[in-house]
């Protein structure tokens, strides 16, 4: 066949392929294509799962779906709204004084010894299969005595043939929350627990002294171990005893801490020989939620699967007012969940993530700062909106101020800016004060954070009780109010504080000395130099030298618990909605140093203290609001941090992405989201057509470079056989 003749069938395919319809670029198996999946990705592999362990927000996306603790946040109410989950309602405290008698609600706390909480549970409410409940015709657990060769081909969850369930029980809830005690687990809460959970110190030093502490082979079964502020009333009802009055504890039973564990998964997870092939429960959860892991790939991908035993739930059928508008209440009273398959796919950077997302092949997406701006643009009134971009693909932007905050800390132990020392507090203030009007917050957010965030006039962010909206909330010595917006004292306000505290142009009165500070910072990588850069030149504005001292994270969390650290940068995400877990940041008896906690400034006020005090154990309402505002201004004055910014969250979504509402405090939210899978299939078919006239063309391209060589070589050929 003449060479002319072989050529024609390939290019007659490279040409009809031009007009195929598949995506040769799908990451996914073509059978997926119209399939109810939400696809997602993670960038940090969890390390716990197990929930009385894991304390981290790159855990609790899964953690979350799985386990179900008594209470949940409400999806769309704002200020954050808690309801029943597994509970029949979210229970009311009653209070008990020190001979354990009944008192009336409104009694004054200083009388109360106790509170107790009496949750009950729905009836009915079945966990996710599991090899844990598997039994034997006779009754007996089929896999809680394995020997270790029937252990020997097993590698996965999957490999045991037999599966089972049962019902949630109380004691499961009491179960789990012993399990914060237990020796050979390390809870991140079971010091702040001990605290308030009546016995829960004394529960964890029995243990630690029981015979199977350290024996790790050895089920160490918690039943046989009674704890006096947990205690199971009957099948469906438990009680759990706290000291004195602690209204948040409530937030606390809306997290994975305290969600149930049957004793049975325990049990089986604590055979010898499981842990080496990675059967534990922070590999493999066990939960009554509404999705279960099927697949723990760390390194490549996690899937969650809807568990076939869930008890159902309605979607919400009221929000806040532009919840509607948004569509967020279309599928009012609908059965949960929606999706049936979550894939989360590892992406180790940010631009492969970030194309995938663009192809549709992620339905949702954060924006980075190398994204931003072909995302999103600033209108002229500074509202972020959407680039045409994106708007021509059908996405969507939505927008939240985190329930977080961002600061430097002043060590309030330090000789020159604490205030610990009363010869020297009133220049340590205003030296605090003009620092903190000098370094420009509305400047960093716009350089570094691409607007996302607001400049912070205290501790509280937007959306926690106590915050103060507009002229009423703006610190007063750092902002003037001026055209309805809080504009930021000049800097020669803060050079005369300077002078005032002695300092004046930079430099000690008394010996001419330069003002140097020093920050301690774990600031590393892409853009760190430039914003230690720019913080410098916030300095240099009223002639104060800073010297940066980098160090590693271990020695930076030593320096601070020390109180070695003169300024420091750090942040604090809410655990629970409630103006307490900001305002305890300021505690003396929280102080790193001394005590430990969590009052990183090491700061003291006695007005402060005694406020705080009052204010933790009330209820929410206007005398709660008078002493908060009253606390507000003392930390205003005192300045022990330098007020940052409070982030905002930028989030992408897929036209076919429906129901989703950004949320910082509530993450078992997947439930309510909802895949348009037949849109999404024609839309990732259109974006990702492929094009192969390229290579129809690269191939003509060959042909006339090859033809006259072809040729000529046929004609010497034919000139020889003559």
């Amino acid at each position: 066949m003449p060479f002319s003749l072989r050529l024609k069938p390939a290019l007659a395919c490279a040409f009809l392929l031009a007009g195929c319809d598949a995506a040769l670029n799908d990451p996914y198996p073509a059978a997926e294509r119209n399939v109810n999946i939400l696809h997602s990705a993670f960038t940090d592999r969890p390390k716990h799962l197990d929930p009385v362990q894991s304390y981290s927000e790159d855990e609790i996306v899964f953690t979350a779906q799985i386990y179900e603790p008594p209470l949940q946040y409400h999806y769309l109410k704002r200020p954050y709204t808690l309801e029943p989950a597994t509970a029949t309602r979210v229970p009311q405290p009653v209070y008990l004084d020190a001979e354990k008698r009944v008192l009336p609600a409104n009694v004054n706390p200083e009388r109360i010894a106790f509170t107790d909480y009496v949750i009950s549970i729905k009836p009915g409410i079945l966990y996710q299969p599991h090899p844990a409940f598997a039994r034997d015709a006779a009754g007996g657990y089929v896999y809680h005595q394995l020997a270790p060769g029937q252990l020997a081909r097993i590698e996965t969850l999957a490999d045991f043939p037999l599966q089972g369930s049962r019902e949630l029980t109380a004691e499961d809830y009491v179960y789990g929350l012993k399990r914060l005690a237990h020796p050979r687990l390390h809870s991140p809460i079971l010091g702040l627990m001990s605290e308030y959970i009546v016995g829960l110190d004394d529960f964890a030093g029995r243990l630690k002294k029981s015979a199977l502490a350290e024996r790790r082979d050895e089920w160490l079964d918690l039943r046989q171990y009674p704890l006096a502020g947990a205690e199971v009333i009957d099948r469906y009802r438990y009680r759990i005893r706290i000291k004195g009055k602690y209204p948040q504890f409530l937030y606390w039973l809306a997290m994975p801490f305290f969600a149930p564990m049957p004793w049975e998964a325990d049990k089986f997870y604590s055979q010898p020989g499981m842990a080496q092939k990675n059967l534990t429960l922070d590999w493999y959860p066990v939960g009554s939620g509404p999705y279960m892991l099927t697949e723990n790939d760390p390194n490549s991908r996690m899937i969650l699967q809807r568990n076939p035993n869930f008890h159902g739930e309605r979607y919400p059928c009221a929000g806040e007012v532009e919840d509607a508008k948004a569509g967020l209440l279309d599928d009012c009273g609908k059965p949960l969940p929606f999706i049936d398959k979550i894939v989360f796919t590892r992406e180790k950077e940010q631009i492969p993530y970030w194309n995938k997302f663009l192809q549709g092949y992620y339905d949702a997406s954060g924006i980075s700062s190398d994204t931003f701006d072909q995302a999103v643009q600033t209108g002229s009134g500074g509202e972020a909106t959407l680039t045409e971009a994106m708007r021509g693909q059908g996405i969507t932007l939505s927008t939240s101020v985190a329930t977080s905050t961002f600061y430097m800390g002043f060590n309030w132990l330090d000789p020159l800016v604490g205030g610990g020392n009363p010869a020297t507090a009133e220049r340590a203030r205003k030296l605090r004060q003009a620092i903190g009007i000098a370094i420009d917050q509305e400047e960093f957010i716009s350089i570094f954070q691409n607007g996302r965030g607001v400049a912070a006039q205290g501790p509280i962010p937007p959306g926690i009780f106590g915050f103060r909206e507009g002229e009423p909330g703006i610190n007063r010595l750092m902002y003037d109010w001026v055209d309805g917006q809080p504009r930021r004292k000049p800097v020669v306000e803060a050079r005369r504080l300077l002078a005032e505290a002695g300092w004046p142009n930079g430099r000690d009165a008394q010996t001419g000395e330069p003002l140097i500070i020093y920050l301690d910072t774990t600031a590393t990588g892409v853009g760190a130099k430039s914003r230690i850069d720019w913080l410098a030149k916030q300095f240099a504005k009223i002639d104060v030298q800073l010297v940066v001292r980098n160090t590693d994270y271990n020695r930076f969390q030593e320096k601070v618990r020390k109180g070695a650290a003169q300024l420091f940068y750090f942040g604090w995400n809410a655990d629970y909605p409630d103006p307490e877990n900001f305002l305890f940041l300021f505690y003396g008896k929280q102080a790193a140093v001394g005590q430990g906690g969590s009052n990183a400034a090491n700061y003291s006020n006695p007005e402060y203290d005694r406020l705080f005090e009052q204010m933790q154990t009330m209820e929410n309402g206007p005398q709660r609001q008078a002493l908060i505002d009253r606390m507000i201004v003392i930390l205003r004055q005192d300045a022990p941090w330098v007020w940052g910014f409070h982030p905002k969250d930028y989030s992408l979504q897929h036209a076919w992405l429906k129901n989703s509402k950004p949320s910082k405090v509530g993450h078992n939210t997947l439930k309510y989201q909802r895949v348009d899978a037949a849109l999404r299939a024609a839309r990732r078919t259109e974006w990702n057509r492929p094009v192969f006239w390229p290579l129809g063309l690269l191939l003509l391209t060959g042909v006339i470079m090859v033809w006259p060589a072809w040729r000529s070589y046929r004609q010497r050929e034919r000139m020889t056989a003559r």
